[in-house]
């Protein structure tokens, strides 16, 4: 009877010591994903601005084979550089970088499930950096990335967005609040002809729509 007991003593702590090695593999899973999103994010930053960067000496310091002379573009009329950086197999058409939630990620170009789990996409509006409002939506994952950190956002705090012609535009935020999944009236406002965005996630429950408006600076 004795050795029975001790039989179903060790299978307990068999099972749990397997239990507690799945935890610590999921959390070191659940961690290095997090690092690696976020330093894939911020290396698709990087490549975007200085594929602008290069395109933009090209543009200004061209030497002319036959004379030896640099043809200056810009001084001519010449249209200016656009990135065509890719990101997750979806076109970035900028950036976003917020300071307060140290946040440095692509924006692409259309929102669907693949889109927003791996970066910002624009839902809505004339485009970045355009006249009105436009909309940049991003998965609350709760772990720091992407929009996850978007509720310790307050009034004043900065965001800065670089479109494809590498033009950053810096937005203060005006409001943060929380709304039904089903309003959308925040998207459709009149900006009085102000370049304005409007950053929108779930809340940390899916329960609602957190949602903070920003005009430029």
């Amino acid at each position: 009877m004795q050795s029975k007991g001790k039989k179903v003593l060790n299978f307990i702590i068999v099972i749990v010591i397997i239990a507690i090695l799945c935890v610590i593999g999921y959390l070191a899973y659940y961690y290095i994903s997090n690092y690696i999103a976020k330093k894939e994010a911020e290396e698709a930053v990087e490549a975007f601005e200085n594929d602008i960067l290069v395109g933009e000496y090209e543009d200004e310091g061209i030497v002319d084979e036959n004379s030896g002379q640099t043809n200056n573009n810009s001084s001519q009329g010449g249209s200016k550089k656009t990135s065509t950086t890719t990101y997750k197999g979806y076109t970035m058409i900028g950036t976003i970088q917020i300071p307060r939630t140290n946040l440095k990620a692509p924006i692409v170009d259309k929102v669907t499930p693949n889109s927003i789990s791996a970066a910002v996409a624009t839902l809505y509006g004339p485009g970045l950096n355009e006249i009105g409002n436009t909309v940049l939506v991003a998965h609350n994952y709760r772990n720091g990335t992407f929009f996850s950190n978007n509720k310790l956002l307050q009034v004043g705090d900065k965001i800065y967005i670089t479109d494809v012609t590498g033009t950053k535009v810096e937005y203060s935020i005006y409001k943060t609040y929380t709304t039904s999944d089903m309003d959308f009236s925040y998207a459709t406002r009149d900006t009085n002809g102000k370049r304005e965005i409007s950053l929108s996630t779930c809340t940390t429950d899916a329960s609602k729509r957190l949602v903070i408006w920003a005009r430029e600076t």
